[in-house]
């Protein structure tokens, strides 16, 4: 069974594995083949902070936001919400309306 990050922010057991990492510190998410991920992961960092989730409607209703490595256009979208949002709530709630998850 793999764990995995819900929606409301809590751990479960499924039984297949995620679509998408993330870090729990720092509240991103991305792909699991994601370069910088790896290179963090190679140097012993970031595997305590690692969470996964089954896929990015999860991510983003758990609070996270795109990974500006793996996910460029993604992050770069979520970069103009949040210079119009008042808060990182509003920012995830107008960005899940812009992707259209």
């Amino acid at each position: 069974l793999y764990k995995l990050l819900g929606a409301d922010g809590k751990l479960f057991e499924s039984p297949t594995p995620g679509l998408f990492g993330g870090h729990r510190g720092r509240k991103g998410y991305g792909r699991l083949d994601c370069p910088c991920a790896a290179r963090w992961i190679a140097k012993g960092y970031y595997v305590k902070h690692r969470v996964f989730f089954a896929d990015e409607v999860a991510a983003i209703a758990a609070g996270y936001r795109p990974a500006a490595c793996c996910m460029k256009e993604r992050y770069a979208l979520w970069k103009q919400v949040c210079a119009r949002a008042r808060d990182r709530q509003q920012a995830l709630a107008i960005y899940k309306k812009l992707i259209d998850l």
